[in-house]
């Protein structure tokens, strides 16, 4: 498992944080039960989390002790634990069920949603809310830039096999999974559009997410020469605007189900 490094995640943290935000938003306030954030990074969509469900029994789930260290100086009065988000799944399928289950681009890094999603359902008490954001933009040139400086000779053999295809499906995938186990199931997509003042913003963006297991594959002597590569490629797929601004367009999948 590569290492999350959260100062460089949190560089765009308005940016990331607001796709929670418009997914809280779907949700209606509660005052009591378990609420818990899957994938809680540095605390930003925790503390958002609990702002709206103010239950007081508030938790928090990563696989990165560092996302964990900051997110509980960030909101000490939460329980934060360090975990794998389909572990978890299976070892709260027959607890005592939470109220709201959030994830806000996790879920995208956790492979067959085919069995996670059911699972996540059953860790909810009865008329629980499971609320998910997750990316798919997976064919924007952010990745795609990604996968051609990846195949080139120099780095094939060591940087070909991290191009999987992200497990995240169309909508109506989602919804043929998961409509008949829900009360009430929404789904919906939104593309933000993000503007910068250079494409340098693209590649530091990217360098909290996608690029980071790429270049934890290299040695230390081949990373630079290897971001230079990726970035004359993204200059070159987001041109500058006759602003001046660079605009990045961003898929993100929402849904919201009530298990029923």
């Amino acid at each position: 498992m590569f290492r999350w490094d959260p100062s460089q995640y949190s560089h765009f943290e308005s940016e990331r944080t607001q796709p929670v935000i418009d997914l809280l938003s779907r949700i209606p306030p509660l005052v009591s039960g378990r609420v818990v954030d899957l994938g809680c990074g540095p605390g930003n969509s925790t503390e958002l989390l609990a702002a709206r469900c103010e239950s007081g029994d508030v938790h928090g789930i990563d696989s990165s002790e560092a996302m964990i260290e900051r997110a509980r100086a960030r909101l000490p009065q939460a329980k934060f634990e360090v975990a794998r988000i389909e572990d978890w799944a299976q070892r709260e399928r027959n607890g005592e069920g939470f109220s709201v289950i959030l994830s806000n681009a996790a879920l995208h890094w956790v492979p067959s949603h085919e069995e996670l999603f059911p699972r996540l359902l059953g860790c909810l008490s009865e008329g629980g809310l499971l609320a998910v954001q997750m990316p798919r933009n997976f064919d924007a040139p952010t990745h795609t830039c990604l996968h051609t400086v990846a195949a080139r000779e120099h780095w094939r053999e060591r940087l070909l096999d991290l191009h999987a295809v992200p497990p995240v499906h169309e909508p109506a995938a989602y919804h043929d999974l998961l409509a008949p186990h829900t009360g009430s199931l929404r789904l919906w997509e939104t593309i933000y559009i993000h503007s910068f003042e250079d494409s340098e913003a693209i590649v530091q963006w990217t360098l909290g997410t996608a690029l980071r297991p790429y270049l934890e594959r290299l040695e230390d002597s081949e990373r630079e020469p290897f971001l230079d590569a990726y970035r004359a490629e993204i200059h070159a797929a987001y041109p500058k605007r006759p602003s001046g601004q660079v605009l990045m367009p961003f898929r993100r999948l929402f849904l919201v189900a009530t298990r029923s």
